[in-house]
């Protein structure tokens, strides 16, 4: 197949280290995969890791051809690809889509502080607990950056025990509150199952021929 698009795939971890999923099981819908790097907590706080990413995705950009560019990635790197799809790499409006799958965009939500008080990973990235008012918790919280209409797809597992998939479903609501457009899609199974899965293929692929030309 022809390449579709540029994306940019942001792994998790907690922000703390790097997990398994690099995103190769969505090459074969199209797309050139491009891996970003970021610091993590033990080397720097927020906004680094955005300002990290965002250098991955000028550089994935020059060297795309033209190709539309797409943002995307799992747990810690979802909320990453979250935060560059609504604000831009450089502007807002400068992604063509982001894909986030079981990503934490809401560290002050009831659901978020009850599953995650003891071991809270955004405590790492902020260097202190997330609290109200605190300016770095409202600028790491992917709800406080809404708008600029870059289509959005939600992946999450409804029986997640690490990112709660009511994560998904306020971002959702807040989307769509909005005016913004969002493909959202609540499955089966816990935290980061593989993206091979038979039906995460499905509705990525759907995705992407709603903001993609044809292969």
């Amino acid at each position: 197949m022809t390449d579709r698009a540029t994306l940019l795939w942001i792994h998790g971890g907690e922000w703390r280290a790097r997990d398994h999923e690099d995103g190769a099981a969505l090459a074969p819908l199209g797309l050139r995969l491009v891996a970003a790097r970021y610091r993590f907590v033990d080397e720097a706080r927020w906004p680094a890791q955005l300002d990290d990413v965002r250098a991955a995705a000028r550089s994935a950009r020059r060297a795309g051809g033209g190709l539309p560019l797409l943002v995307g990635g799992d747990s810690a790197g979802a909320t990453l690809a979250l935060h560059l799809a609504l604000r831009g790499v450089d502007r807002p409006g400068d992604v063509t889509a982001g894909l986030a799958y079981w990503g934490a965009v809401d560290p002050l939500a009831d659901d978020w502080r009850r599953l995650r008080a003891d071991d809270d990973p955004w405590a790492g990235l902020l260097g202190h607990p997330p609290a109200p008012g605190d300016p770095a918790t409202v600028d790491s919280t992917v709800t406080t950056h809404l708008g600029g209409g870059t289509p959005l797809l939600l992946v999450h597992g409804r029986d997640d025990r690490s990112v709660p998939a009511s994560q998904t479903l306020a971002l959702t609501e807040a989307l769509l509150a909005a005016g913004h457009p969002v493909h959202t899609w609540i499955t089966h199974g816990g935290h980061a199952p593989e993206l091979s899965r038979p039906d995460l293929l499905a509705v990525t692929a759907a995705f992407l021929d709603t903001v993609l030309p044809p292969g």
